[in-house]
Order: structure tokens, then C-alpha cells, then sequence
């Protein structure tokens, strides 16, 4: 989906090179959208952070990847620096995160960033076994990667993913990583907020984001978010920082994306995103007998050649400003998707990036005051729309 994505704060990928210079402040992250909190915190769980502590820290690992400079110096790997001034020799660089195991065959997931450009991966476990590791596939768009190693039954743990979707603000979590190098560090907090946005290594959005003020640092990318039943919710991944640090404000990629993309990359190298082909802008409730417009989801671009082209969707023709905020006026205003109301731009991203491209969705618009439905076909997002 082509996005407009406002500035908002410095965030930080978590991957850490082993040196002593801090990394640039280089990307902007989440949105100011509104938590979700119908749903009941889960302060108590069934298992005291020891426990998920002495159960899961098995199936963690660290990642070591050795990368030539020129290979890690493109576009794509900006917004997530290693750093700079270090490395292993002339020329090659080395970056440490996080990463678990998710099955029996040998499977690991990590940030995408962690092996951004990796020449030789390495994964040591809890025993300290260490293994060579080869990339199955990865996913620049969710910053997500598969890696695989061969070895044997008694080194791997799997653990087990819980429903990201029923994951509500105040909930008890616990994070498991090696920040600077300092293995198998455990902390502990609460859900700050659901229903963010970050920004991927390549520009695009990655939605549904999980907030979090549980300490986690460079060197914590990959590493597993857990609730308090023991489950991974979503994998650590950035932190919103002015120095670097950790400052309590940290994003997980929720775990129903992670399952989602991981099947997808291990059952083909690749994994391919939904596009329908507009730019979104949302236009609030108590704004739209203002703007003149319905409320809902407003239509500000549509690219050509895409679903959303072809059934005819209507791009902004005009604008209004109010309180400083110019709002797309004279186009489509999307009110509603397969029978569910929309009510902002992050909760249609959301929608859009649950589907594959080829599957079809019924959206009623309101145009010039008029309501009618029609049916998009989605497309393949590129990796850099």
C-alpha cells in the first residue's frame, strides 16, 4: 500500500555492532494512533517471570554476522545502523542480536536487520554450542529472517507463539536477549500501547507494532517478547531513543505477522505483501462535518496500474487545513471493509496486510455524499511502495 507517513521520533534498530561509537539517529517511527483497550489486561498470567525466564531461555540464541562494509552500506540498511569504527579486519564489520528457535527442523527467526548483508552467520545457544547458520529466506518489509542450522534434537526448543491479537495495553510481558553482548539478560514490563506503526529497513511500514517499556537494547533485535503465559507475542526490534539507549519506549513485530511471514519464508525464500494501491489519510469524526467530507479513511493518491486504479477508486482533487493538519478533500472516503468499519489509515493498513495479493475486498466508499460498494482486487506491494 503507497502510505504518507508523518515524522514522529527517533527510533533506533537494536542490532549491536561491536564497537564503542553510538549509532546515528536516522528513522522516524510511530504513529499517534490510538491504543486498543477493550480487551482485558493480563497482569497475573500463569507464570512468574523466573519461570518463563528457566523455560525459554533454551530456545534463545545469539546471532553473530560478519558483513564487508560495501555490503551493508546500501539504502535499505539506514534506518538500522550497527554503528560505525569497528569490526573484525580490513574491510568487514561485525553485528551481534538476537534470535530463537521455532521448530524441530532447525529453524530460527531474527530481525532482518541483524544479517542485513551477512557474509557468514553464527548462532550460539543456551549451552554454548555454536553452529554455522545458513539464511532461508528474509523480508526487508517486516524486517523479519529465517535462518536455519544444523543440529541436534537436544540443542533445539521451540518456543511457542501466543495470538498477538489479544495482546492489550497494561498486559504483564518479558523480554529475553543479549543486549551488548550480555547473554540470556531478562526484563520485564507492561504493554504500553497496540495498533503502532514502525517504520521496515526499507522505508515501508510494518503495522500493528507492540509497545513496550521493557528494557531492551542493541544487541536485543530478534529476541522474544513474552506474555506472561510463557508465549511469544512479538519479536524486539526498535526503540525510540534521543541517545541510543534504552528510555522505556521499545517496538515488537507482533507475533501473528512473524508466523505469517516466517511460514511464507521458509516455504519459499520470499514472502510477498498485499498492495491496493492508495495513499490513506484518515479523516476523523469530529472533523469530517468540518472538512466536508465522510469520516472514515479519505483517498489522497491512487497508484496506477493497481486494484484500486482498476475499480475506479478517486483520488483527492483538493485540501483543507485545520489546525495545522491539511486533510484530502473531493476524493473517495472508505467507510468500511468486508462489513467491518474503518475508522483510520492504520486500521485499513492493518486489514490490507492480513490479506494476500490476488484476494479480493469489498470496500464501501462515499463520494460527494454518496455511499456505493465496490470490489478491489489486491495487488503485490513492491519493496519499495
Amino acid at each position: 500500500m503507497l502510505v504518507g507517513a508523518g515524522a514522529a521520533a527517533v527510533a533506533y534498530g537494536l542490532g549491536a555492532h561491536r564497537a564503542t561509537t553510538a549509532s546515528p539517529a536516522v528513522s522516524t517511527q510511530a504513529t499517534t494512533s490510538t491504543p486498543t483497550t477493550t480487551r482485558t489486561a493480563n497482569t497475573s498470567g500463569t507464570l512468574t517471570v523466573g519461570q518463563i525466564a528457566k523455560d525459554a531461555s533454551p530456545g534463545v540464541v545469539e546471532i553473530d554476522s560478519t558483513m564487508s562494509s560495501s555490503s551493508h552500506s546500501g539504502s535499505g540498511s539506514q534506518p538500522f545502523p550497527f554503528g560505525g569504527g569497528g569490526g573484525s579486519g580490513a574491510g568487514t564489520s561485525e553485528a551481534e542480536g538476537t534470535g530463537f528457535v521455532i521448530d524441530t527442523a532447525g529453524h530460527i527467526v531474527t530481525n532482518e536487520h541483524v544479517i542485513q548483508g551477512a557474509s557468514s552467520v553464527t548462532v550460539t545457544f543456551d549451552d554454548s554450542a555454536t553452529y554455522k547458520a545458513t539464511v532461508v529466506g528474509s523480508d526487508e518489509s517486516t524486517d523479519l529472517a529465517v535462518l536455519k542450522v544444523n543440529a541436534p534434537a537436544s540443542v533445539l526448543h521451540p518456543l511457542q507463539f501466543g495470538d498477538s491479537s489479544s495482546v492489550a495495553v497494561g498486559d504483564g510481558v518479558v523480554a529475553i536477549g543479549d543486549p551488548y553482548q550480555l547473554d540470556d539478560t531478562v526484563t520485564s514490563g507492561i504493554v504500553s500501547a497496540v495498533g503502532r506503526e514502525i517504520t521496515s529497513p526499507n522505508n515501508l511500514l510494518i503495522v500493528n507494532a507492540i509497545q513496550t517499556d521493557a528494557a531492551i537494547n542493541h544487541g536485543n533485535s530478534g529476541g522474544p517478547l513474552f506474555n506472561l503465559d510463557g508465549k511469544v507475542i512479538g519479536i524486539t526490534a526498535q526503540i525510540q531513543s534521543q541517545g541510543g539507549g534504552n528510555e522505556g519506549i521499545g517496538f515488537a513485530i507482533p507475533s501473528n505477522t512473524v508466523q505469517q511471514v516466517t511460514s511464507e519464508l521458509i516455504q519459499n525464500g520470499t514472502a510477498k505483501h498485499a498492495l491496493l494501491g492508495i495513499t490513506p489519510q484518515t479523516i476523523p469524526a469530529s472533523l469530517a462535518t468540518t472538512i466536508g467530507d465522510a469520516a472514515g479513511v479519505a483517498v489522497g493518491k491512487v497508484q496506477s496500474g493497481t486494484g484500486a486504479s482498476s475499480a475506479g477508486l478517486k483520488a483527492a482533487t483538493g485540501s483543507v487545513t485545520i489546525a495545522g493538519v491539511q486533510y484530502p478533500t473531493g476524493g473517495d472516503v472508505i467507510t468500511s471493509v468486508e462489513g467491518t468499519a474503518v475508522a483510520t489509515a492504520e486500521q485499513l493498513r492493518a486489514i490490507v496486510d492480513s490479506h494476500q495479493p490476488g484476494d479480493s475486498l469489498k470496500l464501501v466508499v462515499v463520494r460527494g455524499g454518496q455511499s456505493r460498494t465496490v470490489s478491489v482486487t489486491l495487488g503485490t506491494r513492491s519493496t519499495t511502495s
